[in-house]
C-alpha cells in the first residue's frame, strides 16, 4: 500500500516540515556545490564545509545528512546526489531520499531547477519506495505522511485552491504542465502498487475468484465493461488449458476479461496476464523451498489489472483488452496428470509431459482466444513463466521476446522510460522439433534433452497460438520479485511491467530524457 501523498509547493522551504532534502549534482572541477539560497539558512553549520567533510560527491543516491537539533521544525537536512540528473539517477535519488527519511511525517524536497517530467519521475519513485506490505496484527505506524516538492513558478492568485491528485491532495502551483506530471505519476504509482498488494497477498487469501472479485471492483471503478467465465463457461468454451490447471484445487479457476474502449480509438491491444493464484507444481511438485515464493506467480495477471484500473485517468487513446488466466496449480486426486493431452480454445491439443509448466498452459488459451474473437492489432503477455529465464539474465532483467519488429521497438523504448530492464531474446526456430509430441500437437516443454534454452522453448510453445497477429512475450519470473529493497524497488512483489505499459499505451510523445 502507498503510505503518503505528494504535494507541490512554492516556498518558503523550510515551513512546517520535519526533513528538508536538497538536491544536489557533482561539482566540476573541485568548484562549490550549488545549492538554494535559502538552503543554508535552515542550518548555523557551513555546508559546503560539511559536504567536503562528508567527502559527498553527488552521485545519484548519495545522501549526506545533518541533524539541525533543533527541538521543533526541520530536525534534518538531508543533500541527496542526483548525478546527471537523467531519469535512473532522479528514481535512484527519490528512493534514498524517502528511505531516509521514512521515520518523520513530513518532508520537503526542493526540485527547483527540474523540468516537468525530472519531478513526476522523482515523485512517482518517492512514493514506490516507500511503499510497504503487511498483515502484521500490530503493523509499525506509518510515519511519512507527506512529501512536498518545492518547485519553480510561484501560485497565482486562482491557482492556490487545493486540487485532488492521484497521489492524493495537491496544492496547485504555477505550471500546470508539472501540476499535470505529478498527478499522473501518482496514477502509475498508485497502479505498480495494485500490483504489489495483489502479488504480495499471501494465497490463502486469494483464489481465481478474488482475482475476479478484483477485477469488477476496477471495472466499476475505472469505467470498463468486464467479463467473467467460471469453471463451468471454461469447460462448455474449450478452455482446457486453464480449466485443466485448475481441476486439482478446490479453488476453481476463471478467464478475466477487462475492456477499455476510448472514443475515437483506431488501435486495439490486448495484454494476457498469468493469475496463477499459487503454484504447487501440481502432480509434479515442487521442492519445499521453492513454494513460498509461489504466492507471486500470478503477477502477470495483477500487472494487467494494475494497467487496465489505470488507463482513464491517464487520458489512454488505444482500446485496451486484458485477460487475465487465473487458476490454482494444486496436487489431488482430480489434479492434471502427466501425460494428460488438454485441448485448448480453438483446438489445439498439448501433451502435458510436466503439470508444473502450467503457466504457459493457461496462457494459450488465452491468445489463442484473443485471436480468434477480439481482432487485437497486437498480443503482449506477462508471466513470471520459466526459472531459466533468471539463469542467464539473472534477476534485474526480463527476457523479453517478440514476433513483430515495430512492437519489440515500442515496448523497449517504453521500458527504457519507465527504467525497467526488458532484454530482447531470440526465438530460435531451431529449437521448435523439442515441441513435437507423437500424439498431441504440441508437448508443454521441450522433450530433447541436447536443448536447454528453456524460456525460448517456452517462449517458441506460446508463439504457436498467436498466429499471424504481431504478438510480444515477457518472461519476468527474475524482476517480478525482488530479495531486497533497492531504489524504487521494496522486497516482495515488485509490480514489474506496469510502468512500461503505461508508459507505452498512455505515455507523453515527447518522454524525458533517460
Amino acid at each position: 500500500m502507498l503510505t503518503n501523498t505528494i504535494r507541490l509547493f512554492s516556498g518558503p522551504i523550510g515551513d512546517a516540515c520535519d526533513v528538508v532534502a536538497v538536491l544536489v549534482r557533482p561539482a566540476v572541477d573541485g568548484a562549490a556545490f550549488e545549492l538554494p539560497g535559502d538552503a543554508s539558512a535552515l542550518s548555523a553549520v557551513d555546508i559546503q564545509a560539511f559536504l567536503t567533510r562528508e567527502k559527498f560527491t553527488g552521485d545519484a543516491g548519495e545522501i549526506a545528512a545533518l541533524p539541525t537539533h533543533a527541538d521543533e521544525g526541520v530536525r534534518l537536512l538531508l543533500f541527496a546526489g542526483i548525478g546527471p540528473a537523467l531519469s535512473p539517477a532522479i528514481r535512484k535519488a527519490a528512493a534514498a531520499v524517502a528511505r531516509r527519511a521514512r521515520d518523520h511525517a513530513r518532508l520537503r524536497v526542493d526540485v527547483r531547477g527540474l523540468d516537468a517530467g525530472q519531478v513526476a519521475t522523482f515523485a512517482e519513485s518517492a512514493q514506490l519506495a516507500s511503499y510497504r506490505f503487511t498483515m502484521k496484527s500490530e503493523p509499525k505506524p506509518i510515519a511519512l505522511e507527506e512529501i512536498s516538492l518545492l518547485v519553480d513558478n510561484p501560485p497565482t492568485a486562482t491557482e492556490t485552491a487545493a486540487v485532488e491528485t492521484a497521489a492524493g491532495q495537491g496544492s496547485a502551483v504555477g505550471d500546470p504542465g508539472v501540476e499535470r506530471a505529478v498527478a499522473d505519476a501518482g496514477v502509475r504509482a498508485t497502479a505498480v502498487t495494485v500490483a504489489r498488494d495483489l502479488a504480495n497477498t499471501p494465497s490463502g487469501h486469494k483464489s481465481p475468484q478474488s482475482l475476479a472479485d478484483e477485477a469488477t471492483r476496477i471495472a466499476a471503478e475505472s469505467g470498463l465493461e468486464v467479463r467473467v467465465w467460471n469453471e463451468r463457461d471454461l469447460l462448455d468454451g474449450g478452455f482446457g488449458g486453464i480449466a485443466g490447471v485448475g481441476m486439482g484445487s478446490a479453488q476453481p479457476p476463471r478467464l478475466i476479461q477487462l475492456s477499455y474502449r476510448p472514443d475515437g480509438a483506431t488501435r486495439h491491444v490486448v495484454l494476457v496476464g498469468k493469475g496463477i493464484t499459487f503454484d504447487s507444481g501440481g502432480l509434479s511438485i515442487k521442492p519445499a523451498d521453492g513454494m513460498p515464493l509461489m504466492k507471486t506467480d500470478m503477477s502477470g495477471g495483477a500487472t494487467v489489472l494494475a494497467v487496465l484500473g489505470a488507463l482513464r485517468r491517464l487520458r489512454c487513446p488505444i482500446a485496451v483488452t486484458g485477460l487475465v488466466a487465473a487458476a490454482e496449480n494444486m496436487p489431488s486426486g482430480s489434479a492434471l496428470r502427466p501425460g494428460d493431452v488438454v485441448h485448448h480454445f480453438g483446438g489445439r491439443t498439448s501433451e502435458v509431459l510436466n503439470t508444473d509448466a502450467e503457466g504457459r498452459l493457461v496462457l494459450a488459451d488465452a491468445i489463442a482466444y484473443a485471436v480468434a474473437e477480439l481482432a487485437p492489432d497486437a498480443i503482449v503477455d506477462f508471466a513470471t513463466l520459466t526459472g531459466a529465464a533468471t539463469l542467464g539474465l539473472g534477476k534485474r532483467h526480463a527476457a523479453f521476446y517478440a514476433t513483430d519488429e515495430a512492437l519489440a521497438t515500442e515496448l523497449l523504448a517504453a521500458a527504457t522510460v519507465a527504467g525497467e530492464n526488458w532484454w530482447r531474446m531470440p526465438l530460435v526456430d531451431e529449437y521448435r522439433f523439442t515441441l513435437d509430441s507423437p500424439i498431441a500437437d504440441l508437448s508443454n516443454i521441450g522433450t530433447d534433452p541436447h536443448v536447454s534454452g528453456g524460456s525460448i522453448v517456452a517462449a517458441l510453445y506460446l508463439r504457436e497460438f498467436a498466429g499471424a497477429v504481431p504478438w510480444a512475450h515477457l518472461d519476468m519470473a527474475g524482476p517480478a520479485r525482488a530479495d531486497r529493497d533497492e531504489d524504487d524497488v521494496t522486497k516482495g512483489a515488485t509490480g514489474y511491467a506496469v510502468r512500461t505499459l503505461l508508459q507505452w499505451l498512455a505515455g507523453p510523445p515527447d518522454v524525458p530524457a533517460t
